[in-house]
């Protein structure tokens, strides 16, 4: 399935029945898959009926594709059946790890970004993408300090990656900026650094400064409204590269459905004028 680049909302069950009957044109909705990694229930039957109605979206969590282990096979399958089940237009995961040795971390770990860690990533990379018979996203991480042992800078390496498993990029302007804000680069450089062609999707969150360091510290939280700086490097980002899937991702104080609808419909006047500078929300 394809649809044409709008802006959607992640998921949660407290808005189940307003997302069903969503009358928005071009709403789309994602979840995480490992919630619904079971064969059925109320969570199955609420999915169902709103992707009888709006596209899906699956973003992954539990793959830990930046290990040093290959992807769980267990995992995999349920993950193939859900997007038999679904048909969702996107299917992404995160650029992290999670699980070592038969210990699961519920956490998304960094890693040095070597030659050695992009041959195992995108080793792990190409045997998920076979399994699931379908391309995938990885998503952009969110940094909290700097790892030793580079050899190469962010930008590079996903683009690498991409180039050697083809897969695309879910692009979270979230991250960019608290992880620029963390380690002391230029949120724009990232992002005018990464090739149009590469971008699947785009997510937008809230972040939260560390209650002890304040705001030389952020804190990718999914907890708060997308703030205003995040909202100009977005559009910033639009108005080079042209409309993307984008995502409201809220994960935790959940607001009113209307709270977020307002967000996705901020985003959704974004992409269809994106070199309209009043189109920004204040």
């Amino acid at each position: 399935m394809t649809i044409a680049p709008a802006a959607g909302l992640g998921l949660k069950p407290q808005h189940y029945a307003e997302a069903i009957s969503d009358p928005a044109a071009g709403a789309w909705f994602e979840v995480h898959p490992e919630n619904y990694m079971c064969d059925g229930g109320p969570r199955h039957a609420a999915l169902a009926a709103v992707r009888d109605r709006h596209p899906l979206s699956l973003h992954g969590v539990g793959l830990s594709l930046a290990g040093d282990e290959p992807p769980d096979e267990a995992h995999l399958a349920r993950l193939r059946t859900l997007i038999a089940r679904y048909e969702p237009f996107l299917v992404s995961e995160h650029l992290a790890w999670s699980r070592r040795g038969g210990s699961y971390h519920p956490d998304l770990l960094p890693f040095p970004r070597t030659q050695a860690a992009l041959t195992r990533i995108a080793r792990n990379i190409d045997r998920t993408q076979e399994a699931l018979g379908r391309r995938i996203l990885i998503e952009t991480p969110s940094l909290y300090l700097a790892l030793e042992g580079h050899a190469y800078c962010e930008t590079d390496f996903l683009i690498a990656l991409c180039r050697r498993t083809g897969c695309g990029l879910l692009l979270d302007v979230n991250n960019v900026h608290v992880s620029a804000t963390n380690l002391g680069y230029a949120a724009e450089a990232y992002l005018d650094a990464i090739p149009a062609n590469l971008i699947g999707e785009i997510h937008l969150a809230g972040h939260a400064p560390d209650p002890a360091l304040g705001a030389n510290l952020l804190i990718d939280t999914h907890g708060a409204p997308v703030s205003d700086i995040v909202w100009r490097l977005y559009h910033r980002l639009i108005a080079r590269t042209g409309p993307r899937p984008t995502l409201i991702e809220r994960d935790d104080n959940i607001p009113a459905y209307a709270d977020l609808v307002a967000e996705r419909d901020a985003a959704a006047r974004i992409l269809a004028h994106p070199r309209e500078a009043a189109l920004v929300p204040a």
